[in-house]
């Protein structure tokens, strides 16, 4: 099983993207801090990562770039699911290593096709196995 890590504090955030990713075969396994996540990211290996933005110590834009500078893969697919909506937001996330962007809140049922539209995988549940990584 594919395993996916997701960088959320926020319980009922991480319930619902946890959900999205079980409906398709993906293992979530989870950090409530930026620190914990560069530290599971580097240690667990997963397929790809949903990163908030706001976290209680240091922000996913930080997040993201230590990942991106660690001993992790440096070309894992990190993608921003945030509540930030601002002009140039967008620009910010991507600027720190994202792959890509999703605003909150999401909708459960189609956000895995979102993601790996976004990620060039195939769409759809009965496509759900991402490339080997």
């Amino acid at each position: 099983m594919k395993r996916v890590l997701v960088v959320e504090d926020n319980s009922d955030n991480l319930r619902l993207i946890s959900y999205a990713l079980r409906r398709y075969g993906y293992e979530v396994i989870a950090a409530d801090t930026g620190v914990k996540g560069v530290d599971m990211a580097t240690s667990e290996h997963p397929v790809f990562i949903i990163m908030d933005i706001n976290l209680p110590d240091i922000d996913g834009l930080e997040a993201t770039r230590r990942i991106r500078r660690s001993g992790a893969n440096g070309d894992i697919p990190i993608i921003a699911i945030t509540s930030n909506a601002m002009a140039g937001d967008m620009a910010m996330v991507l600027a720190a290593g994202c792959t890509g962007y999703f605003e909150k809140p999401i909708d459960p049922l189609i956000i895995m096709d979102k993601i790996h539209a976004l990620l060039g995988w195939p769409v759809g549940r009965e496509h759900h196995e991402c490339p080997n990584r």
